[in-house]
C-alpha cells in the first residue's frame, strides 16, 4: 500500500494494507500511476547510462586492440630525414599484381622528411605528393611498415636526394611503370632522386618485367597497359629498391621483409 505524507509529500510504503500510517493519506490511482512511471523513467535512465558506458568501453577496447600496437610502433620509431619507408597497400587488383609479380609484401614506398615542423612522406601515390607520416602508416594494410636507412657514408647525400624528389611534386602516378619523367611511380621516384643527388649512383637493381612472376596477373597487366604485356620494360620495384646495398633495415612493424 502506498501513502503520501501530508506534511512532506513524500511517498512511503506500508507492508500492511489495512494499517494507515500517521499523518499520511492514501494515494489516488492516478498518483500511484505517476509514481510508478517516475520510478520506471529513473530505472530507464540508469539502464541507458549503463549501456552507454559499456558500449564506450567496448569501443575503446576494440580500437586499442586493433590500433594500439601501431600507435606504440609510431612511438618507438624515431624518424630521420631520408628514411625510406615501405608498406603493403590495401588490396586491389593492381596491388595484388605488384606484390604477386615481385613476390614481396612491399607494394609502396616513400621518403621520410620534415616539413613545417612535422614528419611527412614524399611519395608517388595519387601523384607525387607529401603525406603526413602517421597518415601514411595507418593507410597501409594492417598498418604494417618497414624502414630502411642509408648507410653512414651516404647520409650527406640525403638533403640533395630530398631536394631532387621534391622536383617531381605534382607529377601524376604512372600505372604503367615506364621510365620516362612524364609520370612517376613510387620506387622510381626514390631511385631517380638518389641517382640525381649522387651523380648517377644506382639504388637497387633494375629488373626486366618479363623476368617477374607476371603470368598469374596477365589480365590485370593488360588492363592497365592497354595492350600487350611489356615483357622488355625495365623498372625498379619496391622489393629490389629495399635490397640496395646502401640501405639497412632499422625498423619493422607487422610486415615481412624480402
Amino acid at each position: 500500500m502506498l501513502w503520501k505524507s501530508v506534511e512532506s509529500g513524500v511517498v512511503v510504503s506500508n507492508g500492511n494494507p489495512d494499517a494507515k500510517l500517521p499523518c499520511c493519506e492514501m494515494l489516488s490511482m492516478s498518483e500511484i500511476h505517476g509514481y510508478a512511471q517516475a520510478r520506471q523513467r529513473k530505472r530507464d535512465r540508469w539502464v541507458f547510462g549503463g549501456v552507454i558506458v559499456v558500449c564506450s568501453l567496448l569501443a575503446i577496447s576494440t580500437y586499442l586492440f586493433v590500433y594500439g600496437a601501431t600507435y606504440l610502433a609510431c612511438w618507438n620509431y624515431q624518424p630521420q630525414e631520408g628514411d625510406l619507408i615501405f608498406q603493403s597497400l590495401p588490396l586491389s587488383p593492381l596491388v595484388k599484381a605488384i606484390e604477386g609479380a615481385t613476390e614481396s609484401p612491399f607494394s609502396h614506398c616513400g621518403i621520410v622528411t620534415r616539413q613545417d615542423g612535422r614528419w611527412v612522406v614524399i611519395e608517388a601515390y595519387h601523384g607525387v605528393e607529401t603525406t603526413p607520416l602517421r597518415e601514411f602508416i595507418f593507410r597501409g594494410r594492417q598498418q604494417g611498415f618497414a624502414v630502411y636507412r642509408l648507410n653512414d657514408n651516404w647520409q650527406p647525400k640525403i638533403p640533395g636526394m630530398i631536394q631532387m624528389a621534391m622536383r617531381y611534386l605534382g607529377r601524376p602516378y604512372d600505372v604503367r611503370y615506364r621510365w620516362d619523367d612524364e609520370k612517376i611511380y613510387c620506387s622510381e621516384l626514390i631511385y631517380k632522386a638518389f641517382r640525381d643527388a649522387t651523380g648517377g649512383e644506382q639504388l637497387g637493381t633494375m629488373v626486366r618485367f618479363g623476368d617477374l612472376n607476371w603470368r598469374p596477373y596477365e589480365s590485370t597487366v593488360r588492363h592497365f597497359e592497354g595492350g600487350p604485356v611489356p615483357v622488355e620494360r625495365e623498372m625498379i620495384t619496391p622489393k629490389d629498391l629495399a635490397k640496395a646495398e646502401q640501405l639497412q633495415l632499422v625498423f619493422s612493424h607487422q610486415i615481412l621483409n624480402p
